[in-house]
């Protein structure tokens, strides 16, 4: 199999350079180039997917991931307009007789024009690009939108999309049209994040002044990309102020955050450096309880970012992540946190060729123990580690044609846990779980290209090859589950190897100029999932790779759209319907052990499941009143041998309906309204039905798996913005931000237990646990 796979890959490259050489002949003879970066004139900042459009032509551009644009046309006299949604338009009259290098700068719009935008991208890009299933989001955009205790969060702003379900009240773990959370790849500057989460779920560890750009993909997944069956979220951090020092932050009811950025030499070496903390654990002393005044809780992180231009055609970027929880109290302790470490060089080849050269590492480690100073301690540890290199280029043939292309290797280390005892007497011995080792490899070609004026195709390829590496141990089952038997494998030796085609198709028709119909169709694969006994998630839950006796996940997903625009496209409107087939589902026998379990592949139950759905989503992009109103209505199912007796089953995170509504609303210039209102179908669960007595001892009856759900879920959310201006120093400008949490008291259930009855011992009654009651909270924001 592996020597078919690079047989494959052989061909795709092999046609990719012909293509190149072809076209590259005859861009000599017949085609001039117009190529460059666009920035942001203020910060200096590469605007990613701002729009090139050549006038007389009625042909066009976006620029990448790194601002670079180019596009290749016929000599002559043209009228170029650069545009990027909250700054100016830029027009540039080019007389087109040679190859021409254009680094653009554009001016965001001045106060008085300024109006709240949903989207950074140009207004009708939803009708003429052919992607759809993606949702961009703007930092400030997720700044307006009311926050739980006033930390404004990024994972928070997208669970308010159609097709994406929080999946546990407060929590920043996510559900993408039915899909486990572990079925989502979160990139950081292009490194893994396995755990965007602190303080157990309830914040995001994305600082939002840090952030520039946002991306989710539902379903059109770049060829590029792959490794998870239901999304991709792609955020990438600012590059730094290339112009002037500035800085933003913020002082918050539990955290407070600083972000600074500017030149280390103008216009060539620039540094972004943010940081945050929550500081609830300072107050902790002061209590007179002694158990709460020793306690711990609290979560920072950290972000730095360098970038240099050597000259315009290299740029280097270095980035870094790094945040941790940290709790502890006189009986426990437990701690979790992301490191990430990304190296990036931008080459130009031509003002065809495009590459980026990436490298990088990510680290999420645990822990969770006694006190160390308990003489009985123990603790338990933790990891997983990636190391990756990618090669990916872009060649823009002519405004019709454009390929991308790329390699990518990473090598995964699985540690799942070693406990042990570290206190003087402490009573545990040593127990580990064994470690595991994977190498995954995969290389890409994927195509653009329009036919004519109405007609837009995107068709791709990605080859993937997974491989299983000693040093490790296989355990074999019999037909119950049980091992009964071990192979040992040496370090670096290849045992299993799984390789896959995964196609990528999309079509977008123009049916008028603000109206398009799209369809696409995805095969992604995984073979990395986590093993959680609760649909909340926890820090605490395993990542196992795919094995000799766990196949990778397949998914296929088919989608149409219908993308509509009015009044110049102030308002948008999309409907897409989807549906998703998948294989080699993974889910766990009923009482399942996880944690610390080195038979962990015993207690697998593998199936097929699907989820298929409509997704309504109305923007209103400009004006004083901005915002938008999502519904979806979906349904996702499981259907696995040995649970709920072969029968199917809801999915863990099946809603049928899901409501949003987020509104911004402009009083005045100063001040500020945002709402925002969900409602969704109460998540599935698993409950007992019944109980029987034998020998004195209870014991439970349950429903069928995910039989039956909590009560709906709905809550209101309100914020006030008070924006100020220091009359003496006008560079400082700070806003107040008051905002309501479940501003209504809805008591939306987070936990059922079931409590026997004291007063009549037959009987047993649930107990609802309610997380968050009216939660208000004041924010300072500022920014020099």
């Amino acid at each position: 199999m592996p020597r078919k796979l690079l047989f494959l890959l052989g061909v795709l490259f092999c046609t990719a350079g012909f293509l190149y050489a072809r076209n590259d002949e005859d861009g000599k003879t017949s085609r001039r180039i117009i190529s460059g970066h666009i920035l942001d004139a203020e910060s200096g900042e590469s605007l990613i997917g701002a729009s090139v459009l050549i006038q007389e032509l009625n042909l066009g551009t976006i620029s990448n991931n790194y601002g670079f644009y180019s596009i290749a046309i016929a000599p002559g006299s043209y009228t170029l307009i650069y545009s990027y949604i909250g700054y100016e338009d830029l027009v540039q009259q080019v007389e087109l007789a040679e190859d021409q290098r254009l680094e653009i700068e554009l001016a965001p719009e001045s106060a008085e024009l300024q109006e709240i935008q949903v989207l950074g991208e140009r207004k009708d890009q939803n009708i003429t690009q052919v992607e759809m299933g993606v949702e961009r989001l703007q930092t400030k955009t997720i700044k307006s939108i009311p926050a739980l205790m006033g930390e404004v969060d990024l994972i928070k702003a997208i669970q308010l999309l159609p097709g994406v379900h929080s999946t546990a009240e407060g929590g920043s773990g996510f559900s993408v049209r039915g899909g486990s959370p572990d079925q989502n790849l979160i990139l950081l500057d292009e490194a893994t994040v396995y755990n965007a989460s602190h303080l157990m779920g309830f914040f995001s560890v994305f600082n939002n002044d840090a952030i520039k750009d946002l991306k989710l993909y539902k379903g059109d997944v770049p060829a590029q990309y792959g490794g998870r069956l239901s999304s991709l979220l792609d955020v990438r951090m600012k590059d730094g102020n290339s112009k002037t020092f500035s800085g933003a932050g913020g002082i918050g009811t539990i955290s407070s955050r600083l972000t600074l950025e500017g030149p280390i030499k103008e216009d060539k070496t620039t540094m972004l450096l943010s940081g945050r903390r929550t500081y609830m654990d300072l107050f902790l002393p002061l209590s007179s309880d002694e158990d709460v005044k020793n306690s711990r809780l609290y979560f920072y992180d950290a972000s730095l970012k360098l970038s240099h231009r050597f000259n315009e055609n290299n740029r280097l970027y270095v980035s870094g992540y790094l945040g941790r929880d940290v709790m502890k109290s006189n009986f426990f302790r437990m701690g979790f946190g992301n490191k990430t470490f990304t190296t990036r060089w931008n080459h130009i080849f031509s003002s065809k060729l495009f590459m980026n050269l990436t490298a990088v590492w990510s680290r999420y480690d645990y822990e969770l123990g006694t006190d160390e100073e308990d003489p009985e301690s123990w603790l338990w540890e933790s990891d997983l580690e990636d190391l990756g290199l990618k090669a990916d280029f872009g060649y823009y043939i002519t405004p019709e044609h454009s390929l991308k292309f790329g390699v990518q290797s990473f090598h995964h280390a699985f540690n799942p846990g070693m406990a042990m005892g570290i206190g003087d007497q402490s009573i545990f011995g040593e127990y580990l779980v064994g470690k595991n080792y994977a190498l995954e490899h995969a290389g890409y070609l994927s195509h653009q290209h329009q036919i004519g004026d109405k007609l837009i195709l995107k068709y791709g390829l990605r080859l993937s090859l997974f491989q299983n590496i000693g040093e490790g141990i296989v355990y074999t089952y019999n037909e119950n589950y049980e091992p009964v038997d071990s192979t040992n494998y040496s370090s670096g030796e290849v045992y299993q190897n799984y390789w896959g085609i995964e196609p990528r198709f999309g079509v977008n028709y123009l049916l008028a100029p603000d109206w398009s119909l799209k369809f696409n169709y995805n095969r992604s694969r995984q073979t990395i999932q986590q093993a959680s006994n609760t649909a909340a998630g926890s820090p605490l839950d395993i990542w196992f790779p795919a094995s000799p006796n766990v196949k990778p996940q397949l998914a296929d997903q088919f989608a149409l759209g219908l993308f509509r625009n009015f009044q110049h496209d102030r308002y948008q409107l999309s409907l897409e319907a989807y549906y998703k087939d998948m294989k080699n589902t993974v889910d766990f026998a009923d009482h399942a052990e996880l944690l610390l379990n080195k038979y962990l592949e015993g207690e697998l139950r593998i199936g097929d499941s699907r989820a298929y759905g409509v997704e309504l989503l109305m923007k209103k992009t400009e004006g004083r009143l901005t915002g938008w109103i999502g519904y979806t209505l979906s349904r996702a199912e499981r259907t696995i041998p040995g649970i709920n007796e072969g029968k199917t089953y809801a999915a863990p995170f099946d809603k049928m309906h899901d409501f949003s509504s987020v509104l911004n609303y402009d009083l005045s210039k100063r001040v500020s309204l945002s709402a925002n209102w969900v409602y969704s179908t109460g998540q599935p669960v698993t409950l007992p039905v019944q109980r029987y007595e034998i020998s004195g001892t209870i014991v439970p009856y349950y429903s069928e798996r995910n039989g039956a759900r909590y009560d709906d879920y709905h809550r209101l959310d309100l914020s006030l913005t008070l924006q100020n201006q220091n009359k003496k120093n006008r560079a400082w400008t700070g806003e107040w931000v008051f905002s309501i949490y479940n501003a209504y008291n809805r008591r939306n259930t987070w936990a059922l237990n079931f409590v026997q009855d004291t007063e009549n011992p037959t009987e047993t009654y649930a107990e609802k646990t309610y997380l968050f009651p009216v939660i208000p909270a004041v924010t300072y924001n500022f920014k020099f």
